[in-house]
């Protein structure tokens, strides 16, 4: 039987940091990062999975659920028959799926979320400063129109954000999304670090009875 992957989700409305925080998590040992946008970047158009997801994608259409997770899962099993994510002892952290309750449905025969930090920002006006910088940045001027924006957090409203509610308060820790980079990070380790303590306390105290 396939063990499901120990899970961190990084989640939040674009803008918001999560591709940061997902990238600084993987670069410690025995955590392995996988971004959303990177997958869809590096599909292979010439498989049946790679054409069904153009043939969607091409004509401005949203690909279905299924072919999304499908996706992703052929890229985590490639990233584990490389040996790069080695999911006994590895801890997989994501960002950008589940995109939506439907997708984190789809996933929860493989993966098993461990936390959600919620990289929360309120004020809207400064993740609309944040994705035009980094539009900019990027070369992306599309991306710095101020109405594709305010449409991609609406998006984000109605469609992802209740993947809160369905992962519950016990699982989420709201995190700060205007904090600097390196105050949101030492935020998720911590949390992680004192789940990890707690659970090995729990073991501890369940082999003494």
């Amino acid at each position: 039987m396939s063990i499901k992957y120990r899970t961190y989700l990084i989640f939040g409305a674009p803008g918001s940091g999560k591709g940061t925080q997902g990238k600084a998590l993987g670069m410690i040992p025995r955590f392995f990062h996988c971004a959303c946008g990177d997958v869809f970047r590096s599909i292979d158009t010439r498989t049946e999975l790679g054409r069904a997801f153009l043939e969607y994608s091409s004509r401005g259409q949203l690909v279905p659920d299924e072919i999304t997770v499908e996706l992703w899962r052929v890229r985590i099993q490639q990233e584990v028959d490389a040996h790069a994510f080695k999911p006994d002892i590895d801890f997989l952290v994501l960002d950008g799926i589940p995109r939506n309750v439907n997708q984190a449905k789809i996933m929860s025969s493989i993966v098993e979320v461990r936390k959600v930090f919620h990289l929360s920002c309120p004020e809207r006006s400064k993740l609309v400063s944040r994705l035009k910088k980094r539009a900019i940045k990027d070369n992306r001027l599309d991306d710095a129109n101020e109405e594709v924006i305010r449409r991609r957090l609406e998006v984000y409203e109605a469609e992802s954000k209740p993947l809160l509610e369905y992962f519950g308060g016990d699982t989420t820790l709201e995190i700060d999304a205007t904090e600097t980079p390196i105050e949101v990070s030492l935020k998720i380790i911590s949390a992680i670090v004192a789940s990890r303590q707690s659970s090995m306390e729990f073991s501890e105290q369940s082999s003494d009875d």
